[in-house]
């Protein structure tokens, strides 16, 4: 004796991580569940124990293909009916399996909700907050049972409809013991009647007549087989002419020609003495055509479960490449719906524009890009596609929703129905696939709208995988860089964890150390580093800022410092210490990311040239210490000398003759000279030991110029040159040291008119944005541009020869351009050789105040 078996297909939709997980539970739960209510059915029923088998499903296409590839007798779709996704499963469910019932179990308790299940093929709604064991199992006792009586009410419906068939017959053969009672009856009913004598027609009603296009009297004496398609005449002799009170469809040709399905089922009866054929015409061309359409719609549905089937196998997906899974998505779209165009668009980077990322033309079977509708443009349309679930636009053409694309798209193509999907992505819109067919007018089936979404769920899985392996790919490469910098770079880089502990360490940092990665990973960090009070404060501060402000980790969250390392061989190693923080995927510190330069030998030779300098200032301060006080001690005699020289010009002590005047002259003249040398070496050593003290007032710009003019001008007249001077109007006042600007000016003027042997010699002064500048520009022999770094040099002559033409010891310039950096200004030159210089002095403003102490 077999075993009944009960298949019973047990669905949890699986949206979300934490819905993964829930699914996962209730789908044990619930396989326990039904597993004891089985076993109960089988103690009721002793004789025959019933086997079950429990499929589940945590994924739609898994649902779909046990549906198709099993026989299911309930099915159990625990479902969290809070989206309109929820709602397309059952109907996606109740359209595969119509004969199946469908328990649904939702967690939304909302009256509407529930109406909305079970107005799309739910048998029965649970909320999963109020199921028990004792609930579930009598619903689930009660779908099984309500199919095996849908399964016995329709044998009883076939036991009936055949029991009305052999009645009519009976009824018939009653009606020839009296023919007004058989024409009356025949009359009466809706189904076409005749009597015939093998094949040849005796009698018909008029509803034969009606269905044939005939009269009555046409009828009668006609054979039968005239009536019928050739392919159906051996249906009517197999079945009708031999007695058979089989039914069988035939194909009637009307007196017109035109042809209808008819259901034939005949019986024999005595009729005037004689065993006469009665034959019952049922005109069944609608019920062929609800087949067919049905036929038609179940094709059509499995065609599109069995496209969705390929789709979710196809590994086009899982290679990450997005034009070619749009690609395969876009074919098999075309070809399970029978249009001829279909496109994937998205939305560009602001949303403003939808872009064809691939088009399809089932046509040219070609691929296209490149088509772009602005969203500014069909406002109407774009707002469509965001408030509703699909646009499904049978006249395209004259629908609101589409209208707006009329001229520029849709009759420019020939398109005239259209079936859009919006692609979500993230609870985001994200673009559309849209199915274009042309020529007539196309109606859009509930099947299609939803495979459509279907389609667009595709794309949405496509651009995911697209950015995962993208993101993947991304992280790989990052990996490879990070670790080929890690183990290739020459500084020191140690990853240390939140406990001080080293993770990892690159070959520098162990080179540097004398240590072996093995030997220092596990290890303290601070084993190896020698720590400085406030270092604990800084790592404080450091993990603080992460905390505070986790994106700004590479500007502000770093430190920097310069730290002794211990050798393993005991030696100290200066380096400079990077510390950064490498937080988790929460923004949490996670690692110390230490980077580790040896900075040694930079530090020995910054001791170096530390010494060097200070031996160096000490020297330069010991050389100007000395040239003050040689100057000091040469100008006390100097000063007798030249009081006596001029004593003796005087003639006070008595008269002089020629020669001795001249001797005396020379002697007075070399006094001064010598003292004016000492005099500049001197300012010029206080500048350098820093014990010259400016005093700064302001001063009126033409008093100064004019008294250095007037000082140099006996001497620029002795040379035959023209002495000029230019104020600008608005340089009036200057805040300087009145001494050292006049010898600043005087020291460029002197300069000027010594290496000018003819033309002119010209004092400039402009008032500048920031300050003040004198120039002194002369036609003189000019500077060689190679010289120019010698100018400013103490002593330094550029022509050193013996014999050299021009007198001077090069202190001049040296100590102006010091004068006036002293002032906070500088000295600079443009000279051309045989043409001439320009020398300027700039000086900045300076605040008075009327009690300033000398600077």
């Amino acid at each position: 004796m077999t075993c009944e078996r009960i298949n019973i297909l047990l669905f949890c939709e699986n949206h979300t991580e934490f819905a993964a997980k829930k699914a996962s539970d209730n789908v044990r739960g619930n396989a326990s569940l039904v597993s004891s209510i089985l076993s109960d059915l089988g103690m009721k029923n002793p004789v025959s124990l019933p086997r079950f088998q429990l499929i589940q499903a945590q994924e739609f296409l898994e649902g779909v293909y046990a549906l198709q590839t099993q026989s299911i007798d309930v099915a159990i779709l625990n479902l969290s009916l809070k989206d309109a996704r929820d709602l397309k499963i059952i109907s996606d469910m109740r359209s595969l399996a119509p004969n199946v019932p469908i328990i649904a179990i939702g967690d939304v308790d909302d009256e509407v909700r529930s109406l909305q299940a079970l107005s799309l093929g739910a048998q029965d709604y649970l909320i999963t907050s109020e199921i028990t064991p004792q609930l579930l199992r009598r619903r689930l006792l009660y779908a099984i049972e309500q199919q095996r009586r849908q399964i016995k009410e329709q044998a009883n419906t076939v036991a009936i409809h055949k029991e009305s068939q052999q009645g009519r017959l009976s009824s018939l053969s009653n009606l020839s013991k009296c023919q007004s009672q058989w024409r009356f009856l025949s009359e009466a009913t809706f189904e076409g009647i005749i009597i015939h004598d093998r094949g040849m027609i005796l009698d018909a009603n008029h509803i034969l007549a009606k269905m044939t296009g005939y009269e009555v009297a046409e009828l009668i004496g006609k054979n039968s087989l005239e009536l019928l398609a050739l392919e159906s005449q051996d249906l009517m002799i197999k079945n009708i002419l031999s007695g058979s009170e089989k039914a069988c469809e035939v194909i009637v040709v009307r007196k017109d020609g035109s042809t209808f399905f008819v259901e034939l089922q005949g019986k024999i009866i005595s009729y005037a003495g004689q065993k006469m054929h009665v034959v019952a015409a049922r005109d069944i061309t609608e019920r062929k055509q609800s087949q067919e359409a049905l036929q038609i719609r179940e094709h059509a549905r499995r065609k599109q479960s069995q496209t969705l089937v390929q789709l979710a196998r196809s590994k086009t997906f899982q290679q990450g490449n997005l034009n070619a899974a749009f690609q395969e998505i876009t074919e098999a779209a075309a070809r399970t719906l029978s249009v001829q165009r279909v496109g994937v668009w998205l939305y560009n980077e602001d949303h403003s524009t939808l872009e064809c990322i691939d088009l399809y033309d089932v046509r040219t079977k070609e691929h296209s890009c490149g088509l772009s509708l602005l969203k500014a443009n069909y406002p109407d349309y774009f707002q469509a596609l965001e408030e509703e679930r699909s646009i499904a636009a049978h006249d395209a053409i004259n629908d609101t929703r589409t209208q707006e694309l009329s001229q520029s798209y849709l009759c420019v193509l020939g398109i005239s129905s259209l079936l859009n999907a919006p692609i979500w992505l993230g609870g985001r819109l994200v673009g559309v696939v849209s199915h274009e067919h042309f020529g007539d007018l196309r109606q859009w089936t509930l099947e299609e709208e939803n495979f459509a979404g279907s389609i667009a769920d595709f794309v949405t899985l496509a651009i995911e995988a697209s950015e995962r392996n993208a993101a993947e790919e991304a992280l790989r490469q990052s990996e490879a860089q990070f670790r080929a910098i890690f183990e290739c770079s020459s500084i020191g880089i140690g990853l240390i964890d939140m406990k001080a502990q080293i993770v990892d360490a690159n070959p520098a940092l162990c080179q540097m150390l004398g240590y072996s990665r093995e030997e220092l990973c596990g290890e303290r960090f601070t084993n190896y580093v020698s720590p400085q009070k406030g270092d604990v404060d800084l790592l404080r501060q450091l993990l603080s800022g992460i905390r505070s402000d986790p994106e700004k980790l590479v500007e502000r969250h770093r430190i920097e410092i310069e730290r002794l390392f211990l050798h393993k061989e005991g030696r100290l190693v200066w380096t400079r210490l990077s510390v950064s923080v490498i937080p988790d995927s929460n923004g949490n510190p996670e690692f110390f990311l230490t980077i580790i330069e040896d900075i040694t030998e930079r530090k020995q030779t910054e001791l170096k040239l530390r010494a060097s300098q200070a031996a160096a200032e000490a020297g330069s301060r010991a050389k100007s210490e000395f040239l003050a006080t040689m100057s000091h001690e040469l100008r006390t005699p100097l000063n007798a000398i030249m009081g006596l020289s001029q004593l003796l010009q005087q003639e006070m002590v008595g008269s002089l003759n020629e020669k001795q005047k001249e001797y005396i002259s020379c002697v007075y003249s070399s006094g001064e000279h010598l003292l004016a040398l000492i005099n500049d070496i001197l300012d010029l050593s206080k500048v350098e030991a820093g014990k010259e003290e400016l005093l700064l007032l302001p001063l009126l710009v033409t008093d100064v110029c004019n008294s250095v003019i007037s000082t140099v001008s006996d001497q620029a007249l002795d040379k035959g040159l023209q002495l000029t001077s230019e104020i600008d109007p608005q340089a009036n006042i200057c805040v300087a040291d009145e001494r050292r600007i006049k010898q600043m000016l005087l020291n460029l003027l002197t300069n000027a008119i010594k290496f000018t042997p003819s033309g002119q010699v010209s004092l400039e002064v402009k008032k500048v944005s920031n300050g003040i500048t004198f120039t002194v520009a002369d036609t003189g022999i000019g500077i060689d541009s190679n010289h120019f770094q010698f100018l400013f040099e103490p002593f330094k002559q550029l022509d050193s020869r013996l014999n050299r033409q021009y007198e001077g010891t090069g202190l001049g310039l040296a100590l102006t351009r010091k004068l006036a950096r002293l002032h906070g200004g500088d000295v600079t030159v443009e000279s051309t050789l045989g043409q001439g210089s320009r020398f300027t002095v700039f000086l900045p403003e300076q605040p008075y105040l009327a009690e300033e102490e000398p600077i």
